[in-house]
């Protein structure tokens, strides 16, 4: 159920599902045109795909995975942010997650990378500032995790995984996304990691 009294994400959530559904059953050449290619981004002035690859998913499971989190994450984030920081910080998880990209890619000609994981990355963990004694639930692990506990294991994966250079899954994204987050409170409400440290002592 949308919740239009947090209009920023749910016109993000919106506009992502109903892009990607166009690029990926009506007009693949949405996606094309939307992808996030490092290498090309300044040959070929590319820039506005810094924030294009954000709204397009290589298939539905990718589409949903990002959707499901994004929905139970950013409505109460941004109930508590308000709706103008919400957008500046899923703005900049967006443009932020892909900059790290392109510091890594940005010699290889063949690499592409599209999706809202970066950005949704930043959503999660500054919600899990707010919140670090929340629970969440991560498949396939049928118990909750807390909070704290999947932020400190998801950055040490995050982290490692990234320098594998293996697989599809652009971790580099979700660390930069995930930093960005953190880095977005630390700036705009310092006091939170105070209420954090007090929440876990």
């Amino acid at each position: 159920m949308f919740e239009f009294n947090q209009p920023g994400a749910a016109i993000i959530l919106a506009v992502t599902v109903a892009t990607s559904l166009l690029g990926l059953f009506v007009a693949p050449q949405v996606i094309e045109r939307s992808l996030f290619r490092p290498y090309w981004v300044l040959r070929k002035r590319q820039y506005g795909t810094l924030f294009t690859s954000g709204f397009v998913h290589a298939d539905l499971g990718h589409l949903l995975m990002n959707m499901v989190t994004f929905y139970f994450f950013a409505f109460p984030l941004e109930r508590r942010l308000g709706s103008i920081n919400f957008a500046i910080l899923y703005g900049l998880g967006l443009v932020l997650s892909d900059t790290c990209t392109y510091v890594k890619h940005a010699r290889n000609p063949d690499y592409a990378t599209l999706g809202a994981s970066g950005a949704i990355s930043a959503v999660l963990f500054a919600y899990i500032v707010y919140d670090p004694t929340s629970s969440l639930y991560i498949i396939p692990i049928p118990v909750p995790i807390p909070a704290f506990l999947f932020a400190v294991g998801y950055l040490a994966y995050t982290y490692w995984a990234a320098k594998q250079q293996k697989g599809r899954i652009n971790h580099d994204s979700h660390l930069c996304g995930a930093l960005t987050g953190l880095g977005y409170v630390l700036v705009t409400d310092a006091s939170a990691y105070s209420r954090l440290m007090q929440q876990l002592g």
